[in-house]
């Protein structure tokens, strides 16, 4: 995996961002869901693996029922230290918006069974298109699966596996972001409707 693309797409002069370096960290693999309000509002689903966060732009942001297949987009790798970031990516900078972190924690990579595989074995499973995991989150629990659609190389599906933590309800996962998140929004709407 290489952070070459994430590098060249940004100017760590004018972003707060953190620059993309390889590196292995001890200790179970995490995951993090960022909001991020830039163009479009999107959350960003991010998967620790072989040293880069594996990360896709989920429109709709992740969903707890199993009904919902969310649309997820795969984007470049980010390196590991942008699990913990947040703030606002400066006017005229890739991705430019406020970022806020919905949701972080642990996450096992499980084979259909859902017993632990090893990190090379969800890599090949990765590589072949469908990767199945178990997550350990305050907002996202139990196991998921992102499963490759074959239309092009960047569009994924995020499914909700039906256990104990799934939900028959509707979910938005707007009904549980940060209220600094809920006000940039509300303020970017009001400037947007001023402007028409």
């Amino acid at each position: 995996m290489s952070l070459v693309k994430y590098n060249s797409k940004r100017s760590f002069n004018d972003t707060p961002e953190p620059s993309g370096k390889q590196g292995s960290k001890p200790g179970k693999l995490i995951f993090v869901v960022q909001r991020h309000h830039a163009s479009h509002l999107h959350y960003d689903f991010r998967l620790e693996l072989e040293g880069a966060l594996k990360s896709w732009a989920v429109p709709k942001g992740p969903s707890l029922n199993p009904k919902d297949k969310r649309l997820a987009m795969m984007v470049e790798d980010h390196p590991i230290s942008y699990a913990t970031f947040e703030g606002d990516i400066p006017a005229g900078n890739y991705g430019a918006g406020h970022v806020d972190i919905w949701d972080h924690g642990t996450y096992e990579p499980v084979d259909d069974n859902g017993a632990v595989i090893t990190a090379r074995k969800f890599a090949q499973n990765l590589d072949a298109g469908s990767i199945k995991f178990r997550m350990h989150g305050k907002h996202l629990k139990g196991e998921f699966a992102l499963v490759h659609m074959k239309k092009d190389a960047k569009t994924w599906l995020l499914i909700k596996h039906k256990d104990k933590y799934a939900t028959e309800e509707d979910y938005s996962s707007e009904d549980y972001a940060k209220k600094s998140s809920l006000a940039y929004t509300a303020k970017r709407n009001e400037v947007s409707v001023k402007k028409k």
